[in-house]
């Protein structure tokens, strides 16, 4: 499934780094930037993450909130934000299915020749649900186009 601009945006319930619970819905009426990664603790999925932890304030000048998701236990997201300082979310999809609803799933990963690895991944969603901005990269070695995802954020302002 190919997600693009237009679409509603999937649903997703999936468990933060303090074992809560933190859907979609918890955003509604709010812009919200999700980031798909790979694998913590990696160089490429460090160097994403970190870039947008830099630009935090940014993001909430343009009133968005940031989510972060990848297939790595909520134990292990919650070790490498710790590490990171990332003031923002991390979502565990242990399970697999915010990636797949989201078009962002390796079936294998190219690097390892894992399973059920996420995509590198980011999406703008507006306050209404609904994709303003959507990329979805097959090279786990490339970054998503900030520049694109912060020139989306001005423009729903």
């Amino acid at each position: 499934m190919t997600i693009q601009k237009g679409d509603k945006a999937p649903s997703f319930n999936l468990f933060n780094t303090e074992k809560k619970q933190v859907s979609l819905a918890d955003f509604q009426g709010k812009n919200l930037v999700v980031h798909f990664f790979p694998l913590a603790f990696t160089g490429v999925c460090t160097i994403q993450l970190c870039t947008v932890r830099d630009a935090i304030t940014m993001y909430k000048n343009d009133k968005a909130d940031v989510v972060a998701i990848s297939v790595d236990s909520l134990f292990t997201l919650g070790k490498f934000k710790e590490e990171q300082h990332l003031p923002f979310d991390l979502l565990s999809d242990f399970n697999r299915e915010a990636a797949t609803a989201y078009g962002a799933l390796h079936e294998v990963f190219p690097a390892f020749g894992m399973q059920g690895v996420a995509k590198r991944a980011a999406f703008v969603v507006d306050k209404n649900g609904v994709i303003q901005y959507a990329q979805v990269l097959e090279s786990p070695g490339d970054l998503p186009d900030f520049k694109a995802i912060d020139e989306t954020l001005a423009g729903l302002n």
